[in-house]
């Protein structure tokens, strides 16, 4: 069974910085496209950024300069580094990936259980 599991998460100040991390368990073909993901309290899940397998990236407005993700497909690992938090960025992170688990399989979506993320002001 596939699963994705996320670390890094945790309680800074503004202006301090957090690397997530989050890595694929179980036999997978191929990972195409990776992301990031967050839920603020109260709110709908949004988009943080994605990196595709060639290492094309794309940001939310909200985190473009501050934020960098990144990946080790050796590893089966993507990568968020936050810079300049702001309280804002307070949310529950998670991490996607559309991964083809055999050579005869199409893409399907995983998702991580989220790695809480705290920003005090």
């Amino acid at each position: 069974q596939v699963q994705l599991v996320e670390s890094g998460g945790g309680l800074v100040q503004a202006g301090e910085s957090l690397g997530l991390s989050c890595t694929t368990s179980g036999f997978t073909f191929d990972i195409g496209d990776m992301g990031w993901y967050r839920q603020p309290p109260g709110k709908q899940r949004e988009l943080v950024a994605t990196i595709s397998s060639g290492s094309n990236t794309n940001y939310a407005d909200s985190v473009k300069g501050r934020f960098t993700i990144s990946r080790d497909n050796a590893k089966n690992t993507v990568y968020l580094q936050m810079d300049s938090l702001k309280p804002e960025d307070t949310a529950v992170y998670h991490c996607n990936a559309m991964i083809r688990r055999y050579w005869n399989s199409q893409y399907n979506e995983y998702w991580g259980q989220g790695t809480q993320v705290a920003v005090s002001s």
